[in-house]
């Protein structure tokens, strides 16, 4: 079992919290004082005053609204990882740009920075790599590590304990008849959203070969509930799990970056989304983790399907025939 968003962030190591303050900090200040006095570094390094200072002012405000973000994150940096992301790219994409200049732009050429230039760059990138490198790669390691035991925990053993809004396990609705297990994606994720859309399409069909439909989700139940009943699917037997286990347990995992972010995926996304106008949502649970949709009887799984890539699209109808 990995951790998900729904784990309250008391377990990040207070430095990360003193570091992102700072960075905080810095950012306000430095972008209050170019934002206030944009002249002044141009002085202080001997370039020419620029001819729109109002564009340097704008340069100001980016790094001061940055300020805003890390003070965000420094509440908690394992859950605001993405803030911390976007701001360790752009303290190396700064120095990438510098580097430029000095090494493939000749000496003279218009526009070329000044050497000491690049002490802006120390303080506004370089000193920042370390810790920001580590609070990401800590971060991956958080929501990648157990969360409880590192004892596999069996489909079958949780069926037993897993029970839908309707009070019934899992296992006791696999007893009944056959069930199509069906294992979504966040519920702002359009992939979820066209998942649930040929759930409504293809019920029909399923349920007229015996077998119900089963959705696990991430989200809280209650509040979801208005969601599931958009697709017309209400009525159907759903299952929380906020932690992933029966994910981790149904052999789910949380994708790589090609499962999730590969050219095809964004192709797709694009199409659901916009084209077929599934559109997206807010995030409601891990955003990296995948789905998958299984057919359940008497408590053993009789056929399978795990996506590919967040943008592969099962037949339900076919998962839903047994194999055996």
């Amino acid at each position: 079992m990995k951790r998900t968003n729904s784990t309250i962030a008391t377990e990040h190591p207070s430095w990360m919290t003193y570091v992102l303050l700072a960075a905080a900090i810095y950012n306000l200040a430095w972008g209050g004082w170019v934002g206030l006095r944009p002249m002044d570094l141009f002085d202080l390094t001997g370039i020419d005053r620029p001819l729109y200072p109002g564009i340097w002012q704008c340069v100001g405000m980016i790094v001061g609204v940055y300020g805003v973000g890390y003070a965000i994150a420094a509440t908690d940096p394992y859950r605001h990882w993405p803030i911390v992301l976007v701001g360790f790219l752009g303290k190396t994409f700064g120095p990438i740009g510098m580097a430029y200049q000095w090494l493939v732009l000749a000496p003279g050429t218009p526009g070329r920075l000044p050497l000491q230039w690049g002490w802006v760059n120390v303080t506004n990138d370089l000193i920042w790599w370390l810790p920001f490198a580590v609070i990401l790669y800590q971060s991956f390691k958080f929501w990648n590590a157990p969360a409880g035991s590192n004892e596999f925990e069996s489909p079958s053993r949780l069926n037993e304990l897993f029970r839908s809004q309707r009070d019934v396990t899992l296992a006791e609705l696999s007893r009944q008849h056959p069930v199509l297990v069906v294992f979504l994606r966040h519920s702002g994720c359009t992939f979820c959203r066209e998942a649930l859309q040929d759930l409504r399409e293809q019920r029909d069909q399923i349920e007229a070969k015996g077998t119900r439909i089963v959705l696990v989700h991430m989200g809280d139940d209650e509040s979801n509930r208005s969601f599931f009943e958009s697709y017309d699917l209400g009525d159907v037997d759903r299952i929380s799990d906020p932690e992933c286990r029966l994910y981790r347990a149904y052999q789910l995992d949380r994708g790589r970056v090609g499962q999730l972010f590969g050219l095809s995926v964004f192709w797709r996304g694009f199409k659901c989304a916009i084209l077929n106008r599934h559109g997206v949502g807010k995030l409601g649970g891990d955003g990296f983790q995948m789905p998958g949709a299984f057919l359940v009887r008497n408590n053993e799984i009789v056929n399978a399907f795990r996506h590919p890539t967040a943008a592969s699209r099962p037949d339900y109808c076919s998962v839903a025939e047994p194999t055996v």
